[in-house]
């Protein structure tokens, strides 16, 4: 797991290093870096404005991070605490950063339906089976970065690369085929797989999701933004987001909305939960 990985998100200033060279990919990630790299990946009208000059009460004027966080907030990506409070130095969860991304993209859970057979009476005439829905989400991007992307120091310990592979093509529908009248036939009753049911189905440790996360998480794994090392089927939702995990979820969630292409690399793609 060592490779370098090399993205132009470090490069165009999406995610940064420090001074002594260094990426440190296992270091945590407070809110208010976050609050720098949303600002610096997304290009979002705000859906809300605050005053001029220093906003929230413990986000001093001429902070390093006063703008994004200010800007971060107006895109809807950051909420606040009460009080008005920001608490730029409190790190994030990796669930915490999947639940701001969501919001921000206004990305919903689209629940899938899940088919169950049954036996009923058909009658002597044609019938055609059904086709099982595929993914049935993709947005057009709305916004697209400046610049190009290619690759960072950014997941090294991590991933060997952030890949996305693009999804199967939905079966055709069968042909149809004469039933004799005495004959039973399969008819398809569907049930809306509900959002708890789609994250138990793909994460052994489900359970640990918080309960206002789990729409979101949802989201996130339809889209192929959760990427989740080593064990794709582990989330580890309330470990600590490292700078590492950070800049994966916000490649994936720029290749989600379009604005830069998929890493082309079969063996990354099992790291991302949708992909198995």
């Amino acid at each position: 797991m060592g490779a370098s990985v090399h993205s132009s998100l470090a490069e165009k200033g999406i995610i940064s290093g420090y001074p002594d060279g260094t990426f440190r990919p296992t270091q945590a990630v407070d809110r208010d870096e976050f609050s720098a790299m949303i600002r610096q990946a997304f290009d979002r009208s705000s859906i809300r404005n605050i005053p001029s000059g220093s906003y929230f009460k413990d986000v001093p004027q001429n902070y390093w991070a006063e703008t994004p966080i200010q800007e971060a907030y107006e895109m809807g990506f950051m909420n606040n605490f009460p009080g008005n409070e920001f608490r730029p130095k409190q790190p994030l969860t990796k669930v915490q950063a999947l639940v701001v991304l969501m919001r921000g993209l206004d990305k919903d859970y689209d629940r899938p339906v899940a088919t169950t057979n049954r036996a009923a009476a058909a009658p002597a005439s044609p019938t055609q089976a059904n086709q099982n829905p595929g993914n049935q989400r993709r947005r057009i991007a709305r916004n697209r970065l400046a610049f190009p992307l290619a690759g960072t120091v950014l997941m090294q310990p991590l991933l060997p690369a952030i890949a996305k592979q693009p999804p199967a093509p939905a079966p055709a529908p069968a042909p149809a085929t004469a039933v004799p009248q005495t004959t039973t036939t399969t008819a398809n009753e569907t049930a809306r797989i509900s959002a708890l049911e789609f994250v138990k189905s793909y994460y052994k440790d489900a359970d640990r999701i918080p309960k206002d996360a789990v729409n979101p998480v949802a989201a996130a794994t339809q889209a192929n933004i959760a990427v989740n090392y080593p064990d794709p089927r582990v989330l580890n939702p309330n470990e600590l987001l490292s700078r590492g995990s950070a800049t994966a979820l916000i490649h994936q969630a720029l290749v989600d909305r379009g604005q830069i292409e998929p890493l082309q690399n079969p063996e990354a793609a099992k790291y991302i939960p949708n992909n198995q």
